[in-house]
């Protein structure tokens, strides 16, 4: 079969767009080191997981790939950090759910969660778990909205603090059951969770970090927020389940680069992401730290981090925190 002149012209017109998303492409970059951003401390889960991913980055690309800390200021610093870095793909950022958060919490931001960044790919999912005294008769999300409901106002819950993930996972839960408690901020979830095991506190919603004490039955766990139950919780249902429909706040992580960062530069990382994503290392270390593997195109997790900004920045003005930092 013979090819038109047009045809032909048109069928290699298409092929650097197809090919520049594989990471064999030869495409000039990288050429020298990469930089990962992450804005917390040294030590916890974001840095290993970071970690892990830039080793096997640097296995396809042959250059090094070095992990960064910058933590501060809710996660802030980090993120201007990488708004105002040179939008070439050597500098790339973790951005979790405190990401989409800022927008909505602080009063002057030097950049825009959305607009400063070129979105790459997901990384992570994992669900928050909310929890009671595992000697607690609450046994169900209903048992929690007829205690609260029996006595107005007289509930406490316990945060991480005021304006976190685990903070607003709990308000978007009593704004939908119209109900209320007080909050009782702590300085981090282990004092949290210490709170409600010594009936300080009624209830709190902890990271996936928190499963041990769930299943040694020192806290009892009544539901976990994402869609689909936890392949770590197997038998605790979800919100949705339990009636609070389309209710989902999850523990997410994801890659982002500088805005203005070249589209073909962010296909061959997305593409280099994908294929660490699909390697055991990576899966053995997001499953000991709870995380499901939870790969994007860019534009699924533009569409993502767009629907937490506006989920977030209704909790917020609901319970007066919007922009008050």
């Amino acid at each position: 079969m013979s090819l038109s002149r047009r045809d032909a012209l048109a069928l290699l017109g298409g092929l650097p767009a197809i090919t520049l998303t594989t990471p064999g492409w030869a495409l000039d970059y990288p050429t020298r080191f990469v930089r990962i951003v992450i804005p917390y401390l040294p030590g916890g889960s974001a840095e290993a997981v970071a970690r892990m991913i830039g080793q096997q980055l640097h296995a396809q690309w042959d250059q090094p790939v070095i992990v960064e800390t910058k933590p501060g200021a809710g996660t802030t610093i980090g993120a201007a950090y990488i708004a105002h870095s040179a939008p070439d793909g050597y500098t790339l950022y973790i951005a979790s759910t405190s990401h989409t958060i800022s927008q909505s919490l602080y009063k002057t931001l030097n950049y825009d969660t959305i607009k400063s960044f070129a979105p790459v790919s997901l990384l992570a999912r994992s669900p928050f778990l909310i929890v009671v005294n595992g000697k607690s008769d609450m046994k169900s999300l209903a048992d929690l909205v007829a205690l609260a409901k029996s006595k107005p106002g007289a509930l406490n819950f316990g945060t991480s603090g005021t304006g976190g993930s685990t903070h607003l996972a709990a308000e978007l839960f009593m704004m939908r059951a119209g109900i209320s408690a007080v909050h009782i901020p702590f300085n981090g979830a282990p004092p949290s969770l210490s709170a409600v095991m010594g009936d300080q506190v009624q209830f709190t919603f902890a990271d996936i970090s928190s499963i041990g004490l769930v299943k040694s039955g020192a806290l009892r766990c009544l539901g976990v927020t994402t869609l689909k139950r936890s392949s770590k919780l197997p038998d605790v249902p979800t919100f949705d389940e339990q009636g609070f429909k389309g209710y989902e706040v999850t523990n997410w992580s994801s890659v982002i680069a500088p805005a203005g960062t070249p589209p073909e530069i962010v296909s061959f990382i997305n593409a280099s992401m994908k294929k660490a994503l699909e390697t055991k290392p990576v899966q053995e270390i997001f499953d000991k730290q709870g995380f499901d593997v939870a790969y994007s195109t860019p534009d699924e997790l533009k569409a993502f981090m767009v629907s937490e900004v506006a989920k977030y920045e209704e909790i917020l003005k609901h319970i007066g925190l919007y922009k008050t930092r």
